[in-house]
């Protein structure tokens, strides 16, 4: 079992003649995603990538096509709300967006449109999806996973390497690991997916990595404390961040109110939530829990 994505998701890449949509592209299907076909307005009817992947001119056409149920958007900033769109209004189950730097504004019509679909959206701004030794979908470095039972769910691309890193080095796999965004309008919150893990009969234990600014873990937190079985380990990155400051993800911002580190960890602790200081114990710390 998984969560969202599977050996039999067929996935289309909108943006795959760009250089980055080729170079994904090609990881995705060497790692074993189903990859059917590719959208570039002007460019139907050609192939792309190592793998001579179908070309079409829109998402629908594609999806009519190959049956894909599956998107994930290498489109620049300006265009990127647009891609998501058409994929919403195509009927696409599950898009997955790596853009980043979508304005705000755009973002808010993405959502209200989003909201009355029923498309899944997971990012802007994010790293991705993997469902390990079945699906990668996104930029993820499919060789540091390893098939198991715990679920991963970030904010921050780079702490999801390291996360899945560290349960790896205590012998502990993934079933799916999901980079959310950390964006301030993202289509799937922690959460939605703390609720897709636990009713993934196959997931054990679940890694929760959030950082500074807004209130998202929280409320993830809140929620899990009476709805969650499984054990959960957190982690917030940016706990030396000054308030009012900035750092990396739209966002990472601190106010200086309840969304600093020290405070959503003390929150995730009261509710029952296994909160590492360092990503180093991540692994170690799921390990006991699970003993």
């Amino acid at each position: 079992m998984s969560i969202l994505v599977n050996s039999n998701s067929r996935v289309l890449v909108q943006g795959i003649t760009g250089s980055e949509g080729t170079f994904h592209t090609n990881q995705m299907i060497e790692y074993g995603t189903k990859v059917v076909a590719g959208v570039t307005p002007g460019k139907g009817g050609t192939k792309a990538t190592d793998h001579n992947i179908p070309v079409y001119n829109s998402v629908e056409e594609a999806k009519n096509k190959e049956n894909a149920n599956t998107s994930i958007i290498f489109v620049p900033p300006r265009f990127a709300a647009e891609a998501i769109i058409e994929s919403i209004y195509a009927g696409i189950e599950v898009i997955i967006c790596i853009s980043e730097g979508i304005p705000v504004n755009d973002m808010l019509v993405v959502k209200k449109i989003l909201d009355e679909s029923k498309s899944r959206l997971i990012g802007p701004n994010c790293p991705g999806i993997i469902t390990v030794d079945e699906a990668k979908i996104g930029i993820m470095p499919g060789f540091i996973c390893k098939k198991g039972d715990i679920g991963v769910v970030s904010k921050s691309g780079t702490l999801t390497y390291e996360a899945i890193d560290q349960l790896v080095k205590n012998d502990l796999g993934q079933t799916t690991a999901i980079g959310i965004g950390g964006d301030p309008i993202i289509g799937t919150n922690m959460k939605m997916v703390l609720e897709l893990f636990e009713n993934d009969p196959d997931t054990k234990g679940i890694v929760m990595i959030g950082e500074i600014g807004g209130l998202m873990e929280v409320e993830a937190a809140n929620w899990a404390k009476n709805n969650v079985s499984k054990p959960i380990v957190g982690f917030i990155a940016g706990q030396t961040a000054p308030p009012g400051r900035r750092m990396g993800h739209a966002g990472a911002i601190v106010s200086g109110g309840n969304d600093t580190a020290e405070a959503k960890m003390a929150a995730l602790k009261e509710c029952g939530i296994s909160v590492c200081k360092s990503v180093d114990e991540i692994g170690k710390t799921m390990k006991d829990l699970l003993k």
